[in-house]
């Protein structure tokens, strides 16, 4: 058995052991992602101290996706443009500044600060996270490709996991303060991890520079393309239509900690915890069922339906052992809907265009996900249903879109082929990688 594990895990350990730059950008990653979901939970707690308002709760969460989703188009714009890894380097420093302002809010009063600063970050979040992931395909080979995005979501989930948890007892016995000067310094430490990575990409000639040099006409393209490449555009719909549920379902774990369960931050770490558990071991296992990429697509459609079933039964049960037991379960279908879908737009979308790409994929996951938590929220506020009520319905119409899914997307990849190449065989960039 432990022959077999380390056969499993060789494709994993290579990679970070031989690939240097990929190295050194994942451990980025591992650090700032620690430092993020360290300190969420005190945000949360701000809020909640200072108004004790569902609504206000659920706010914070539209307008970190509305701000995200309004710089995306931009943002992408700008990662096809400049250089990637100046472009990392200064969002991490900025945002490592900006989650020190949280330190300043000490009423009810500044709590406005706490959205402000909340829309700033987001910006930032919008233009480092599509040059990350436009990033690695360009520093790690095309049979490297699929570890290197499950290891990505693996370490994410182990330290969403970790970071929760342990952020969820700091802010309870630490102090608000403490958490926000310790995620402030872990974006100071993953820069410099940054700084140290090489990584190549293809710029745009100084004929296609003074093409989209006009930032609208930029944008404008990248839709164009995905408009003309479905091949592309259904992988980059599948983020954004799995969150139009699962992120009120996900927000009202948030609810279910204080009212149900009745454990305040540290219920929610022990959930999210659950989530990030299931998330890490999800795209393993769902590599090794779903070995063909060209059923992935039909596999998304499966994943919504599980996820849906799942949190249905999460609903309606009041015992936290059970609770993360099916909310583990769950999200290792969404972790495998998420890698399958990056994996996918990153072979299918060029270099020139990656960036628009999933900074459009972006778009349409935060827009989904505010529409989702503020009909979540809205219900909740004005007592048209109890949460348990709530998380059932949009369980049952997360269960629908994989039906839609299955009927109505899936089918078009019937004239795909089983390992698709397409952005990487037209791109010269390329080609010595192949």
């Amino acid at each position: 058995m432990e022959s077999t594990i380390k056969h499993r895990a060789k494709p994993y350990i290579d990679l970070v052991s031989n690939n240097v730059n990929y190295r050194r950008l994942w451990i980025s990653q591992i650090i700032s992602n620690f430092g993020d979901w360290f300190g969420i939970l005190a945000v949360y707690a701000i809020i909640h101290l200072y108004s004790g308002s569902e609504f206000l709760l659920g706010l914070i969460i539209v307008v970190k996706m509305l701000s995200l989703a309004f710089s995306s188009p931009i943002a992408g714009f700008i990662t096809d443009r400049f250089n990637r890894r100046h472009l990392m380097i200064a969002s991490h420093i900025a945002r490592g500044i900006l989650v020190l302002g949280f330190i300043l809010i000490t009423s009810a009063e500044l709590l406005w600060l706490a959205y402000a600063i909340t829309a700033v970050q987001m910006v930032f979040s919008a233009i480092f996270e599509p040059a990350k992931t436009s990033s690695i395909p360009n520093i790690t080979t095309p049979q490297e490709l699929v570890s290197a995005n499950i290891l990505s979501a693996a370490s994410w989930s182990i330290i969403f996991t970790t970071g929760m948890a342990i952020g969820g007892f700091a802010t309870a016995y630490l102090g608000t303060d403490v958490v926000f000067i310790i995620n402030g310094l872990s974006y100071g430490i993953a820069t410099i991890f940054i700084y140290r990575t090489v990584i190549p990409q293809k710029e745009m000639s100084s004929e296609q520079k003074r093409e989209n040099k006009n930032p609208v006409k930029g944008i404008v393209q990248g839709f164009r393309f995905l408009k003309n490449n479905r091949d592309v555009l259904r992988p980059a719909l599948a983020k954004g239509t799995f969150t139009m549920c699962l992120g009120a379902i996900i927000y009202m774990l948030i609810i279910v900690a204080e009212e149900v369960l009745m454990m305040g931050s540290i219920g929610l770490g022990i959930l999210y915890a659950a989530r990030g558990v299931g998330t890490g071991i999800g795209p393993v296992l769902g590599r090794r069922i779903f070995r063909r990429e060209a059923g992935w697509v039909r596999a998304i459609g499966f994943f919504m339906i599980f996820t849906g079933l799942m949190y249905a039964v999460v609903s309606n049960i009041g015992s936290i052992i059970f609770m993360c037991i099916f909310v583990t379960i769950a999200h290792m279908a969404s972790g495998s809907n998420w890698v399958f879908s990056t994996v996918l737009v990153q072979r299918r979308a060029p270099d020139l265009y990656r960036g628009r790409v999933f900074s459009t994929e972006w778009l349409l996951f935060t827009l989904a996900q505010s529409v989702s938590v503020t009909a979540a929220a809205l219900i909740l506020e004005f007592n048209l249903l109890n949460i348990q009520q709530t998380m059932t319905l949009f369980s049952v119409l997360l269960v629908l879109s994989g039906v839609f899914w299955l009927v109505k997307v899936a089918p078009s990849e019937k004239n795909v082929p089983d390992t698709v190449l397409d952005g990487l065989n037209l791109d010269p960039f390329f080609k010595g990688k192949l």
